[in-house]
């Protein structure tokens, strides 16, 4: 990758946290992420994510856990589909399971996932059905609700009270992706950027490659699996962080960054400049054929348990049927987005992720820009004892070090657990 001069006016808020330079550890070629083993040692994981083996409609939703740190350390572990929160000590010994609760004592039938912080000691979650985001302390008090009415991808809390959303909406004939800041105190809704995708043109590419195994195959990470196209946005939405006093949006198919102060005042905007990725057409036959003979390998494979035998059988030679047809349409190049995922490390410095070139090796590339937009260095997370998912969900920075949920190799019983690396 070459260097871009990513002239983006940020804040200088360097700080050396926990004893570690990172910006001299980003110098290396490669990074180890080497687990504390004092961190969390106490805690039953079979009892504390007993959770992990939750299914829905027969399909794993156990791994569906995101964290928060909360400024002294602490950690908040959300469920999905679950209506409680798991909480746990600086330390990471397990203190409780939490719930939001009204000022009559009774609580929520049915809360979201904890997004982010605002104001330093409040938590606010993902939308409902009906658009609405609950507030509450880190008790769990219920505060207030604010209300949207469309979909999100990401929000972060930002210094000033308010809230970057990322979100989208379909409209008649074309989807809008779009990034908005939301006023706490007002619940006023503010666009700074949108972009629109025609529905047929997307409609049209998902017919091909429809089941995304390139994207399975190649390990991505941090993106719902759908088809990649430089002109679909809404396939692979911005990412958006906040370092500096500065909201930084990247966007994945473009290479764009543009870098907005607090308020959504354009202040700067660059360019990503290394080569666009693509999978060739020699490697998505290989994929497609691979996956067509995984499937054909299946002893009694089932689409769906709420159907009959005959259903299944029919609904299992259609899909086949539809994936060999689709190997005969694949005669062009697939772009996938410049980058997978952003995140920011404790000394406000920004993190950009490859695609990983191969499976299964838990080796992730990384671009690493400081707190004044300039280049610090290329490098690599490796771990010899975990499956590393790199997320801003799975994992967060905080004085230094990395807090994460990840699973253990070889575990007995619940392989999630909650760990705090060190980069070495």
């Amino acid at each position: 990758m070459k260097q871009f001069a990513l002239t983006l006016l940020l804040v200088v808020f360097a700080c050396s946290l926990s004893g570690q330079n990172l910006k001299d550890l980003y110098q290396k070629t490669s990074i180890k992420l080497v687990p504390d083993k004092q961190y969390a040692a106490e805690n039953n994981w079979d009892q504390v994510f007993e959770t992990y083996y939750d299914t829905l409609y027969g399909k794993p939703m156990g791994n569906r856990k995101s964290l928060l740190v909360l400024p002294d350390g602490s950690v908040v572990v959300n469920h999905a589909y679950r209506n409680y929160y798991s909480k746990f000590s600086p330390d990471g010994k397990f203190i409780k399971e939490f719930k939001v609760t009204k000022s009559d004592g009774t609580s929520f039938k049915k809360t979201n996932h904890i997004d982010g912080i605002i104001d330093g000691n409040t938590f606010f979650t993902g939308l409902d059905n009906m658009g609405n985001m609950l507030c509450f302390d880190f008790d769990g008090n219920y505060k207030k609700t604010l209300k949207l009415d469309y979909m999100t991808k990401q929000m972060i809390g930002l210094p000033n009270n308010k809230i970057a959303v990322v979100g989208w909406v379909i409209w008649a004939d074309k989807f809008r992706d779009f990034i908005a800041l939301v006023d706490c105190e007002t619940n006023e809704q503010k666009i700074i950027w949108d972009h629109f995708t025609d529905r047929c043109a997307l409609d049209e590419h998902c017919k091909l490659f429809n089941y995304s195994y390139a994207f399975k195959e190649r390990g991505a990470i941090g993106f719902q699996t759908m088809p990649y196209s430089s002109s679909l946005g809404v396939a692979a939405p911005p990412k958006i962080a906040c370092t500096g006093n500065k909201l930084v949006i990247a966007y994945p198919t473009t290479g764009e960054i543009r870098v907005h102060d607090l308020d959504g005042k354009l202040v700067a905007k660059d360019q990503i400049t290394w080569a666009e990725n693509y999978i060739s057409v020699e490697e998505q036959k290989e994929i497609q054929k691979k996956a067509i003979d995984k499937y054909k390998s299946l002893q009694n494979p089932r689409f769906a348990s709420w159907v009959s035998e005959e259903e299944n059988k029919k609904a299992m030679a259609t899909i086949l049927s539809e994936m060999e047809a689709d190997l005969a349409k694949i005669t062009d190049p697939i772009p996938i987005p410049l980058f997978s995922t952003m995140m920011k490390d404790s000394d406000d410095n920004l993190l950009i992720f490859e695609f990983p070139k191969e499976q299964n090796t838990n080796q992730f590339h990384v671009w690493i820009y400081d707190n004044q937009g300039t280049f610090v260095g290329q490098s690599s997370f490796v771990c010899d004892n975990y499956e590393l998912e790199i997320n801003p969900s799975k994992m967060v920075f905080h004085d230094g070090y990395i807090y994460a949920l990840q699973r253990l190799k070889n575990a007995n019983g619940v392989p999630l657990r909650l760990v705090r690396f060190k980069l070495e």
